[in-house]
């Protein structure tokens, strides 16, 4: 393996989050090739960074390059994809899953990828969009303690908080807490806004007054401007959390663990989708809160 300041990175998967993290690995001189199922965005990536190369398929993209990272939606995708680098993986090469998909998931394909002699690490982020773009996003990662070094100056490129939480695993683990505070978080906000709204205030007076007290968070902040004018364009899609949630669910159910709030968000999340919302950020929750809905 080479130096950091020598390591050769690919990212598979350049959608809302992957898009941006690329971004910053290519300024901070990493990235070398990329590779996305729907060609055209790894077109439109490559037309903004120059000497970019464009890979034909994931088995070629991990055949250029040191450390892979995968972005992409679902556990499926997760396997699928490490299926399709497996004949050219070799000891040494390190793949990054900054997916957000089940622990199993994440030990199967470390399995997978061990078998090969190569480094597996799941390192699901959050911090949205925003925190994507900003290169502000906290990573939350399950491997290998010995090889942290390695990998933290290209995590450092979009993130400004790289937490070790343990094996492989547990880096899901700790994204499946966060998803379902921010469920909870989602409940608590809309139905504030929406209660403020019903009672006659001036909302934006009321957000103000709120940020600068124990009620304030982030959420309120990044979203409760635009979801009380009716604005819900994403952000993080209601069917993106809506699939994490079942994932929560289902952690929950195994360690006999009750995530009623949990619950309820995803049977609100199923109303939004069943409506045509799914597409929408998770702040169109409001649709289902405010006083004319």
């Amino acid at each position: 393996m080479p130096s950091n300041t020598q390591l050769k990175a690919g990212f598979l998967g350049l959608g809302a989050m992957g898009s941006p993290m690329a971004h910053h690995l290519y300024k901070a001189g990493f990235l070398r090739t990329v590779y996305n199922r729907s060609p055209e965005r790894a077109v439109r990536f490559s037309q903004d960074h120059p000497d970019i190369l464009i890979a034909p398929s994931p088995e070629v993209l991990a055949s250029e390059v040191d450390v892979i990272f995968l972005c992409v939606s679902a556990d499926e995708d997760v396997l699928e994809q490490i299926n399709a680098m497996s004949p050219v993986l070799q000891p040494g090469q390190i793949v990054i899953d900054c997916s957000t998909v089940s622990r199993m998931t994440a030990m199967e394909a470390s399995r997978r990828v061990g078998s090969l002699g190569a480094q597996f690490f799941d390192a699901p982020v959050t911090g949205g969009v925003e925190g994507a773009r900003n290169g502000a996003l906290s990573v939350m990662i399950g491997g290998c303690s010995t090889h942290l070094p390695t990998i933290e100056p290209l995590l450092a490129t979009f993130s400004s908080r790289q937490t070790h939480m343990g094996e492989v695993g547990s880096g899901q683990a700790a994204k499946a807490v966060n998803q379902v505070m921010c469920a909870g978080i989602n409940e608590a906000v809309t139905e504030a806004l929406a209660f403020g709204v019903g009672l006659g205030l001036d909302i934006e007076k009321v957000m103000d007054a709120v940020r600068g007290g124990a009620a304030g968070n982030w959420f309120l902040d990044k979203r409760g401007s635009s979801m009380t004018q009716g604005r819900f364009a994403p952000g993080f899609k209601v069917e993106l959390h809506q699939k994490d949630l079942k994932i929560c669910l289902a952690m929950g159910h195994a360690i006999q663990q009750d995530l009623a709030l949990t619950q309820k968000t995803s049977n609100h999340y199923a109303k939004l989708i069943e409506a045509g919302y799914g597409s929408e950020d998770i702040s169109s929750l409001y649709r289902l809160k405010r006083p004319y809905a």
